[in-house]
C-alpha cells in the first residue's frame, strides 16, 4: 500500500438504479485509522463538440432536475456495457442532434467528481457533419432544443451561466485556445 493510499475493508452496496450505483466503504487511511467513503460508481460517459463547416457548435438545450433548471450544452451520453467511447460518441451525436459525422477526433478523458464519484467522461471532436435522413431516436425521456452558436455566443452564454456544465465549458475553452493557436 502507497503512503497515501486508502485500503477497503468492507463495501456496504446502498442503492443500484438505471445510471449510477452508490456504495459506503469503510477504508483504513494511512495513519491506521478508519474512516468511510461514500461513493458513486458510474459506467462513464463521452461528449461531442460537434463544429459545423461555418464555425457554428451543434449544442443542445435541456432541463436537468438535479439543478432544477435548463442548461445548454455539447451533445453527451452514458456509455453503454462493453461499448467503444469512439461508437458512443457517434451515436449520441445523431441521437441528441440528427448528425453524422466525418471526422471523430479524441481529445481527452476526465473524472468529473473525483471526490466521490469514479464516472470519466471522454470528450470527442465531431467535424465533416451531415444530416441524417433516418436519424436514431433520442431516448424515450429525453427532451432537447437543438441551437447552432457561434464561439462568441458560446462564450456569452458561459457568462450569462446557461451554458453552466465543466464538460460544455471545457469545450468552449477547447475552441478558444485552437482559434487563439490559428488551429
Amino acid at each position: 500500500m502507497g503512503p497515501l493510499e486508502e485500503r477497503t475493508l468492507k463495501t456496504e452496496q446502498v442503492f443500484s438504479g438505471k445510471v449510477i450505483s452508490l456504495q459506503i466503504d469503510e477504508v483504513e487511511l494511512p495513519n491506521g485509522n478508519t474512516s468511510k467513503r461514500e461513493i458513486v460508481k458510474h459506467p462513464g460517459a463521452v461528449a461531442v463538440i460537434p463544429v459545423t463547416e461555418d464555425n457554428k457548435i451543434v449544442m443542445v438545450e435541456q432541463y436537468r432536475k438535479a439543478l432544477e433548471k435548463t442548461i445548454i450544452e455539447i451533445p453527451a451520453g452514458k456509455l453503454e456495457p462493453g461499448e467503444q467511447p469512439e461508437i458512443c460518441a457517434a451515436r449520441e451525436l445523431e441521437e441528441e442532434t440528427g448528425y453524422g459525422c466525418t471526422e471523430m477526433e479524441y481529445l481527452i478523458s476526465f473524472y468529473t467528481s473525483p471526490g466521490f464519484a469514479d464516472e470519466i467522461i471522454h470528450i470527442y471532436k465531431a467535424a465533416g457533419l451531415e444530416k441524417k435522413e433516418n436519424a436514431a431516436a433520442a431516448d424515450e425521456d429525453e427532451f432537447v432544443n437543438l441551437m447552432e452558436v457561434s464561439l462568441e455566443e458560446a462564450v456569452q452564454l458561459t457568462k450569462d451561466q446557461k451554458i453552466h456544465d465543466a464538460k460544455t465549458i471545457y469545450a468552449v475553452q477547447y475552441l478558444q485556445l485552437q482559434k487563439a493557436l490559428g488551429k
